[in-house]
């Protein structure tokens, strides 16, 4: 029987982009076909209007193992680079991302869970970073953005060791958002995203800028914000007792 090709699958749902690491027979470990594919999938998806919430999970009862590193021998620095490119790319994303993460979620797979803005775990679920099983330096900007997330100390036993922690201490330790029981993470993301698309574009991608250290946009969205009329929809909305029908759209990039 032959086994289907390691790829990224994605539907558009409700306004809600998911994206699956399929690669089951390798624990949906990304080889370096999919690490060049990501970036353009996600700029395909930030630009469809119809798209205001996107979901990364793994096929069946993984999130991602890291690199497929049967595919990535040769160079090491090249290797790392795409994967760079990829959770560069993630966190760029200008809608809401989500992490869903059952299983095992280690190396690559961790750099791209980091790089979503939340993360909703499954109970059993692992975390590693394992760049000191094969004698590999972390990336500068992933260590980075690891450390905005669970603060030095934590990022350093992840990298120093090794080793793999459960969804409850990660949960403590701030690499995940919500720990779930098993079988409710489904139930429970479908619950989520649905509130994300009904709350205002304008508020999360002018917080996700923030949020993420950007210093020099102040003006620019209180120019966005008085024109946009969300605003004054979600007042009228509030007083009147209704759902809000909020209409600015992130622009479309190039």
């Amino acid at each position: 029987m032959e086994l289907p090709e390691p790829q990224l699958l994605h539907t558009v749902t409700d306004s809600v982009a998911t994206v699956v690491v399929h690669h089951p027979a390798k624990r949906n470990a990304m080889t370096a076909a999919m690490w060049r594919a990501l970036p353009p999938l996600l700029d395909s998806l930030a630009a469809d209007p119809d798209v205001r919430a996107l979901v990364l999970t793994g096929e069946g009862g993984t999130f991602c193992a890291g690199a497929d590193i049967s595919t990535l021998q040769g160079s090491p620095e090249e290797a790392q680079g795409l994967a760079v490119d990829a959770e560069d790319a993630l966190a760029a994303f200008p809608k809401p991302t989500l992490a869903a993460i059952r299983g095992h979620c280690v190396g690559g797979g961790s750099q791209l869970a980091a790089a979503c803005d939340l993360r909703f775990a499954e109970e059993g679920a692992l975390f590693g970073v394992t760049p000191a099983k094969l004698g590999i330096v972390y990336p500068a900007s992933s260590t980075r953005r690891l450390v905005s997330l669970v603060g030095p100390a934590t990022t350093k036993y992840l990298l120093f060791s090794g080793e793999l922690i459960d969804a409850e201490r990660a949960l403590r330790t701030g690499l995940v958002d919500e720990a779930l029981p098993e079988g409710e993470l489904a139930k429970r993301v479908g619950e989520f995203t649905r509130i994300l698309v009904s709350r205002s574009q304008l508020t999360q991608a002018a917080a996700k800028e923030f949020a993420n250290g950007c210093t020099d946009r102040d003006a620019h969205w209180a120019g966005q914000a008085q024109g946009s009329g969300d605003t004054a929809e979600g007042v009228a909305a509030f007083l009147e007792r209704r759902q809000p029908r909020f209409t600015w759209s992130v622009p479309r990039r190039g």
